[in-house]
């Protein structure tokens, strides 16, 4: 128990230095409500803090006390931040990121002018690309979160990510953006297009035949959008790269640190293991692991006989007029849930060695026991402060 809440101070003592704190994991280990937590946490310490969710489940708004969350930056009631707080002028501001208005952001700020924006926002195929395609939410999360730390309004930013199948997809992104925006595919479109951006030139027969083929599929005006959107988009697609470029560089920052938030499940240490894999080759700075739902041990020295004397010492058994043979089949019972129990605890006590051993002796490794109850508003996060923090 000393080491494991030295652990936790120490993970206090990196969330008041770091400004962003990005928390991947799979899904349901609790990684929502760990990120709000540790928000909170900042909060309550004075920080004027950002949660940023790209996750569009509603637990972090309840949690909150927040009736939803949006795109619009929402501050969390400050009654309910600092009440027993060791600092009155936190702040605690939530956000649910709005895949298609973050990347029309995007293309507004990186666009030649106003007129090109319009067309753009208005252009079908860009509607169903900027909803849809790989990569396209994790970039414009990558986006504003890089619009945010810009600005320097915020002491502290905690990003929850997606489950981790999708949380890999955060630090792809830029990649398969760029590479599906600008495909040979898509590059023989742009060549094709006339320079007005609303009539395809011509370019030989070869090219007017696939056309002409493809228009009976899809529809002529189809193929004209089509056109028009990568001539235009290719204009902005420089400053594409560069922000996610930017981003990228910004996420290797030391001010910067990655929490992976597991459970002692074998699918989610898998994941977790993999994940951080993939943060350690990516260069990323990983702070540690926040175990949730682990059993804790809790041997006991009583064998049947004796707690089923126990039992009927006790006087509320007493009381029931139960014979001797109940009392013992009673505490056999409890003997046999208290094994299963341990059992339990030992599995997770392997699976949390396993992240241990990878995270190895540099990073942080935050035990949550199995918790009776839900956590789903402000009073109950803070009580999550003394397994997280200490």
């Amino acid at each position: 128990m000393v080491s494991a809440m030295r652990v936790s101070s120490r993970l206090a003592s990196v969330l008041l230095e770091r400004r962003i704190i990005v928390c991947v994991g799979s899904g349901g280990v609790g990684k929502t409500t760990t990120a709000a937590a540790l928000a909170l946490a900042a909060a309550r310490r004075g920080k004027r803090t950002l949660v940023i969710t790209i996750d569009p489940a509603k637990r972090l708004a309840n949690s909150l006390g927040l009736r939803q969350l949006g795109h619009t930056v929402q501050e969390v009631d400050r009654a309910l931040v600092r009440k027993g707080a060791a600092s009155a002028t936190g702040e605690l501001h939530a956000m649910m990121l709005d895949q298609k208005q973050a990347f029309d952001e995007v293309v507004q700020r990186h666009a030649k002018d106003p007129a090109a924006v319009s067309r753009i926002l208005a252009n079908p195929v860009y509607a169903q690309i900027s909803g849809s395609l790989a990569g396209a939410q994790e970039y414009a999360a990558m986006a504003k979160l890089h619009d945010f730390d810009r600005e320097g309004n915020w002491d502290t930013i905690i990003v929850d990510t997606p489950p981790t199948a999708h949380a890999l997809d955060f630090l792809d992104a830029p990649r398969k953006l760029s590479e599906a925006i600008d495909s040979p595919a898509i590059d023989w479109f742009r060549k094709l297009q006339g320079g007005s951006g609303s009539s395809w030139s011509i370019v030989g027969k070869t090219g007017a035949f696939v056309l002409k083929r493809l228009s009976k599929f899809v529809g002529s005006r189809f193929i004209d959008d089509l056109g028009v959107f990568f001539t235009e988009f290719n204009d902005i697609l420089g400053g594409f790269k560069q922000r996610a470029e930017e981003t990228f560089a910004l996420l290797r920052q030391p001010r910067v640190g990655f929490v992976l938030v597991a459970s002692p499940e074998p699918m989610a240490v898998r994941e977790a293991l993999f994940f951080h894999e993939r943060l350690v080759a990516a260069q990323m700075p990983f702070i540690g692991f926040v175990v949730n739902k682990v059993h804790p041990t809790l041997p006991i020295r009583a064998d049947v006989p004796a707690i089923a004397a126990a039992l009927a010492a006790h006087p509320g058994v007493a009381g029931l007029g139960v014979s001797g043979t109940t009392c013992t089949m009673a505490a056999q019972a409890l003997f046999a849930a208290h094994g299963d129990i341990e059992t339990l605890a030992e599995a997770d006590r392997v699976a949390v060695g396993q992240l241990h051993k990878a995270g190895g002796a540099t990073a942080l490794l935050v035990e949550v026991p199995l918790l009776r109850d839900d956590v789903h508003d402000v009073d109950r996060l803070v009580g999550l402060e003394r397994y997280l923090l200490g």
